[in-house]
């Protein structure tokens, strides 16, 4: 039997095409498949769909893309160009961390199908801009001195991306319901309230919310405090 000459199924292993179709390129089918995604998610998202609206057929996208799978690898890849950094030699890793930490988020929400694809697209860890975005942090985390700046790397992208996908799932089902993040809190309180009427503690909690007039900023004030706690408890691990 002949070996494989691909044996990594990665869109990143496999040498790419020559084009066949000046107004057909690999970018031009990853924006695409991109504003496909963030206008209709991710179970809107075939082959044969993004064909139709390039006006292309679906074996010229594949003379580009070979599989679903390796188009959501570059799709993710492309997202994460879009993280901006701050400048390698920053010598306050907190505030390194913290920046990145918010415009990771603020891409996440950006992109709602993003979270749920992470740990699905296949081998995307080895596109260009996942790597760029793995190799700052972690000139920022070796700069500050920790012993394991993998590990405290893990620790900030897994609370970045555990927020941020409860975020977006939220955010999804205000914008399914047709009103205003504030709109369908007002709606949805007086029920959470009676709910929660019998339990001493989420009946003064969801009191609380109920008072709150601007969810957004709410929503950044709670990922801002868990942030901190995090950099808090990471701090400790450095060498005294």
């Amino acid at each position: 039997m002949v070996a494989s000459t691909n044996p990594i199924p990665s869109v990143w292993a496999r040498r790419q095409r020559e084009p066949d179709q000046p107004s057909l390129s690999q970018d031009v089918i990853v924006r695409e498949a991109i504003a496909m995604l963030d206008a209709e998610g991710i179970d809107a998202l075939s082959m044969r769909k993004l064909a139709a609206r390039l006006n292309a057929g679906a074996t010229s996208l594949y003379r580009h893309v070979a599989t679903k799978d390796e188009l959501m690898e570059l799709a993710v890849d492309e997202v994460f160009g879009e993280i901006v950094l701050p400048p390698a030699d920053d010598p306050d890793w907190r505030a390194a961390a913290t920046e990145a930490a918010q415009t990771f988020r603020t891409t996440v929400l950006r992109h709602p199908w993003l979270s749920s694809v992470l740990g699905q697209a296949g081998l995307a860890y080895l596109g260009p801009n996942l790597m760029s975005f793995a190799e700052q942090l972690t000139v920022f985390f070796t700069a500050a001195g920790f012993p394991e700046p993998s590990r405290a790397i893990d620790t900030l992208v897994a609370y970045t991306i555990g927020m941020s996908t409860a975020e977006s799932a939220w955010l999804t089902t205000v914008a399914r319901s047709g009103q205003t993040e504030a709109e369908f809190i007002a709606r949805l309180m007086p029920a959470a309230q009676e709910a929660a009427s019998g339990f001493e503690h989420l009946s003064g909690a969801y009191t609380t919310a109920a008072a709150e007039v601007d969810p957004v900023a709410t929503r950044d004030d709670k990922f801002g405090y868990g942030l901190e706690v995090v950099l808090d408890g990471l701090a400790l691990r450095l060498p005294r």
